[in-house]
């Protein structure tokens, strides 16, 4: 499946949020009972096309562009929030009458995770969530380990210069550094999530989209008191090279949920479901089996 592929697959939608409409691209597959999955920074529901056959064929799957990245409205002087991700996510859910869903997520999309379990357990939030497998992400946001550009990117003086002057080269090498070294990505797989952050101008609002860091670090104390309390059930598969959210991650999870279903990706870092597809694949069937 090519990028070109995905975007005729899916289309726009209009969803209507606190600060206004907003189209956001979202795609529908498979039969059954629904799953959703969330995406990471900087990138898109891309992200999920080599498990996507697999997933497809068990569930019915939703997946979307939250707003900033990939085909998702972009705006430029917007102030993005983990908090207006999960309302979208919500609002999506009312769209398509899903009364409840398996969650699937991924960096980013780990904090919005959090977050509706939150509101679930405050019994605010609508749709029933069957279980959610987290892949690595800042589920501790004290053991977060951002990369040097991300901290440059949020720097209030330097972010908006250095959004203006990302390229396709300074993606890639930022963006290698977060795969194992066996298990770099190719050019074309680079050039593909290069392009869903530059489309429709969203490598020039990294400066904003970052911003999530500083969510996370607000709402930390919500967020892992939802993680540790709810009482739908958690699945982890996690890449232990992640040198962003790896073994130190995994290490915090296993001492605060002892006994939780957590999978160690031995060789494989901060992206499980394209660094390692097939695996993701065996044990999303499992889980949702």
């Amino acid at each position: 499946m090519t990028l070109d592929d995905w975007y005729v697959g899916g289309q726009r939608e209009t969803v209507r949020l606190a600060s206004g409409p907003r189209n956001v691209f979202t795609r529908v597959a498979g039969a059954g009972r629904w799953c959703t999955v969330f995406h990471g920074f900087p990138t898109s529901s891309w992200d999920w096309h080599r498990v996507w056959p697999a997933l497809g064929a068990r569930r019915r799957v939703l997946a979307f562009d939250f707003l900033g990245f990939g085909d998702s409205d972009k705006p430029a002087d917007h102030d993005y929030s983990l908090l207006e991700q999960a309302d979208l996510a919500a609002a999506l859910w009312r769209r398509h009458g899903i009364a409840r869903t398996d969650l699937v997520v991924h960096d980013y999309g780990v904090s919005v995770a959090q977050e509706l379990l939150a509101r679930d357990a405050e019994g605010g939030l609508g749709t029933e969530l069957a279980s959610v497998t987290f892949m690595n992400g800042g589920l501790y946001p004290d053991l977060h380990r951002p990369q040097p550009a991300q901290l440059a990117l949020l720097d209030p003086v330097q972010g908006p210069k250095m959004a203006e002057l990302v390229t396709a080269e300074t993606f890639a090498m930022a963006l290698g550094a977060t795969y194992a070294p066996t298990r770099q990505p190719s050019a074309a797989e680079i050039a593909a999530a290069w392009a869903t952050v530059v489309r429709r101008g969203g490598h020039r609002i990294g400066h904003r989209l970052i911003r999530y860091i500083r969510d996370r670090e607000r709402h930390a104390a919500r967020w892992v008191r939802a993680l540790e309390t709810t009482t739908v059930p958690r699945h982890f598969l996690w890449g232990m090279l992640d040198p962003v959210s790896g073994a130190h991650m995994a290490a915090r999870i296993a001492e605060r949920l002892p006994g939780a279903d957590l999978v160690r990706l031995e060789d494989v870092s901060h992206w499980p479901l394209l660094e390692a597809p097939a695996a993701i694949a065996g044990h999303l069937e499992r889980i949702l089996a």
